[in-house]
Parts: structure tokens; C-alpha cells; sequence
């Protein structure tokens, strides 16, 4: 069963993000946290959006290296 949220923790090691990197993108609103008592929680379904919102990674420069 999956969990409906994840720790802080568990959003980092499951997106190989730093605690610093996932702070910063809750703190410009890129990601939404929620808290339960003193735990930040991020949402399963809040994580998958802010996924899916990363920039596509452009090639460009690499493929006219290679041309």
C-alpha cells in the first residue's frame, strides 16, 4: 500500500532532492507541504505535480556538438 504522504525525509530520498532543495522549493510555493504536529508532509499527489512542473532538460548545445 502506499502511503498517502511522505516525511520531508521520504520525498528527498524518493526524488534525490537535498532537505535544502525541497525547503527552498516549498518556501517559493513550487511545492506544497502541509504539517501534522512538528512533521512537514508532502503530499503523494503534491509531489507527482511538482514533478511533472520541472523544466524539460533542452540537448540542443549537445546535439550540435556532435553535428
Amino acid at each position: 500500500m502506499h502511503a498517502f504522504a511522505l516525511t520531508l525525509k521520504d520525498f528527498c530520498d524518493a526524488y534525490r532532492v537535498c532537505r535544502e532543495t525541497a525547503y527552498q522549493q516549498i518556501r517559493t510555493g513550487r511545492l506544497r507541504a502541509v504539517k501534522l504536529g512538528r512533521k512537514t508532509l508532502i503530499l503523494r499527489a503534491d509531489a507527482e505535480v511538482w514533478a511533472a512542473s520541472l523544466p524539460e532538460l533542452r540537448t540542443v548545445g549537445r546535439e550540435q556538438a556532435s553535428a
